[in-house]
């Protein structure tokens, strides 16, 4: 536990943790006077993207783990005990409420990418488009997380956020490692889908 600046929450993102930060304002928000001038469209069309790849992502998981998963991801992959973060903002939520619920979400989602990316790795090295997949829906998290970060420090002056990571697989074995990266991912089809419903109004141009 402990107060975690945004730096330190990037630096993060290989290594899923539970943990908690303060939520703390005050006059110290750094580089927020690097927020490029079309950081809100730019931030709209991250999340919109996630949105757009997310189902396909986890359809090309799920062909990559070959059986039973292919056969049996409804129940293998059932995410109801999957830990995520908390999402209780909806379109009638403040401005600001909806920033910060946005970034625990993908603060957490970037650091699961990384763990299930790392699994990847070992299980299935030669699934070239699902490591590609990954690798680029992980950077597009980044992005989206810097700009995240650069609206909340310029509009609010916030520059520490209570997050909370998941459990890492480190350990596990191969079919728990593949049933714990499904069930995440699952979950994230379902979470990004009702994100964007909320977060893209509130980035629309007025």
């Amino acid at each position: 536990t402990g107060v975690v600046p945004f730096v330190a929450l990037l630096l993060l993102q290989r290594r899923p943790v539970a943990g908690r930060a303060l939520l703390v304002t005050g006059s110290g928000c750094p580089g927020h006077g690097l927020c490029r001038s079309n950081v809100q469209e730019q931030t709209r069309r991250q999340v919109a993207l996630l949105n757009a790849t997310a189902q396909d992502l986890f359809s090309l998981y799920l062909k990559c783990q070959g059986e039973p998963f292919s056969s049996e991801s409804d129940k293998i992959c059932n995410p109801s005990g999957v830990f995520f973060p908390a999402f209780r903002v909806n379109r009638t939520s403040e401005r600001k409420e909806v920033m910060v619920a946005m970034y625990k979400l993908f603060a957490f989602l970037n650091a699961s990418l990384g763990n299930i990316t790392r699994d990847q790795e070992e299980l299935n090295p030669t699934a070239k488009e699902l490591l590609d997949r990954l690798h680029n829906t992980t950077k597009t998290t980044r992005g989206l997380i810097s700009n995240l970060t650069c609206l909340l420090c310029k509009n609010y002056n916030i520059f520490q956020v209570d997050v909370s990571y998941g459990e890492s697989s480190k350990g596990k074995s191969a079919f728990k490692k593949k049933q714990q990266g499904c069930q995440v991912l699952r979950k994230y089809v379902q979470v990004i889908a009702q994100a964007a419903r909320i977060l893209l109004p509130h980035l629309s141009p007025p």
